[in-house]
């Protein structure tokens, strides 16, 4: 498995003078044990089925809510893509494909696309619990063609910071990305000016309540943390505001959060 950082979008409540995503690198330690984490990867993905999702938003939570500011409850968001999964052994079974924008563990400022499964993406959580949005039929059908076709990737900045403004270029998280796509499928579009025309117009970002004292530190300390492609009042994009975004646009679209069966 790589040695990557998950994408922490929402991930702001930040000790700068550590690395701020400790505990949820791809391979670290689970906080919990792993048949409790194949178990509900499981389950969510019995859950996707059962709604006959062929593709959705899929979010986790990576810290615990204490540590993050208001407003802002999962910290990595991705595609969950109904596919045909390769296992070791040689077969061929019905799953789900994570579809993510990672951070780089070497390289903090920058992200790679990368895909993974459930148990993948739920190994480092700091809380067993799972954001879901699933779009309308004809969106998911729209996504579907984006995500197999060369503009997935070409709206992929690897320029990284983990509060990225969703309106501007030039820095990008694991949320923007995924805003990007959703409005590349909506629209049908490769254009990078069009899709940031319609998220300003459209799309609602999530404040960044942190202080401005910290905010600075932490772009001076941590190279994950800019403010160059921020207004005086710092926005992002969050599973929240994605998901209030296809709630009010995407007739059909279905939030649901996912937490253990007892």
């Amino acid at each position: 498995m790589r040695s990557l950082r998950f994408c922490a979008a929402a991930f702001l409540a930040l000790t700068f003078f550590k690395p701020a995503w400790a505990g949820s690198q791809a391979g670290g330690e689970p906080h919990f044990p792993v048949e409790q984490i194949v178990k509900f990867s499981k389950q969510v993905e019995k859950t996707l089925a059962q709604k006959g999702a062929r593709v959705a938003i899929i979010a986790r939570a990576g810290r615990p809510p204490s540590e993050l500011p208001e407003g802002m409850h999962f910290t990595h968001v991705s595609f969950a893509v109904y596919s045909e999964i390769s296992t070791a052994d040689g077969r061929k079974l019905p799953g789900y494909a994570i579809y993510n924008l990672y951070q780089s563990d070497t390289q903090p400022d920058t992200s790679s696309l990368v895909q993974d499964f459930p148990v993948d993406f739920f190994a480092g959580v700091a809380v067993l619990e799972a954001g879901i949005v699933i779009p309308s039929a004809e969106l998911q059908r729209r996504l579907l063609d984006t995500l197999s076709s060369p503009t997935y990737k070409s709206l992929h900045d690897p320029r990284y910071s983990a509060i990225a403004n969703p309106f501007t270029l030039g820095r990008q998280n694991c949320t923007e990305h995924t805003l990007d796509v959703i409005n590349a499928a909506i629209y049908q579009t490769a254009d990078i000016n069009k899709i940031k025309a319609s998220e300003k117009a459209y799309f609602t970002a999530q404040p960044v309540n942190v202080s401005p004292l910290k905010l600075m530190l932490g772009s001076m300390f941590s190279a994950e943390i800019t403010l160059f492609d921020q207004p005086a009042s710092p926005v992002t994009a969050t599973f929240e505001t994605i998901a209030g975004y296809l709630e009010k646009f995407d007739e059909g679209a279905q939030v649901v959060i996912i937490t253990p069966e007892s």
